[in-house]
């Protein structure tokens, strides 16, 4: 069990999976793709992700998703790709944060208790989604 990760552990490639359980429309799916952290030349870090999405019957789909990490005291702070603040999560793992858009409020928890292999949890609720993902990293 590790019950620190060092940021710069987080750098590189990772194999990514995803679940998701919507509950509002009453389906389920996946994502299944790759993410990588790289230095960015703002002095923040980028993380992106490419992958293929399955939703329910839908056609399988590409998917793309890109954020701003910022090593700091203590964690990692997220932000949306133009700098607007998002969250920030500890490297212990545990108890995560919470980001509210619009009155639907989105709740993260990291898990970092088999390191190199770590997740994210997040559970997404208000009047428009209902929603919950589960991301698995590890190295490929």
């Amino acid at each position: 069990m590790t019950d620190r990760v060092a940021a710069e552990g987080f750098l590189g490639h990772w194999s990514l999976t995803r679940l998701i359980e919507d509950r509002r429309a009453g389906q389920a799916g996946s994502f299944a793709g790759r993410a990588s952290i790289t230095e960015h030349a703002s002095g923040h870090w980028r993380y992106h992700e490419e992958g293929v999405m399955r939703l329910g019957s839908a056609a399988p789909m590409a998917a793309t998703r890109a954020y701003l990490w910022q090593p700091g005291e203590g964690g990692l702070t997220v932000l949306f790709e133009d700098g607007r603040p998002f969250h920030h999560f500890p490297l212990t793992g545990g108890p995560g944060a919470d980001h509210l858009c619009g009155a639907d409020l989105y709740s993260v928890t990291y898990d970092f208790s088999g390191w190199p292999l770590w997740r994210s949890i997040w559970e997404v609720r208000g009047p428009r989604k209902d929603y919950r993902l589960e991301s698995r990293y590890h190295r490929p």
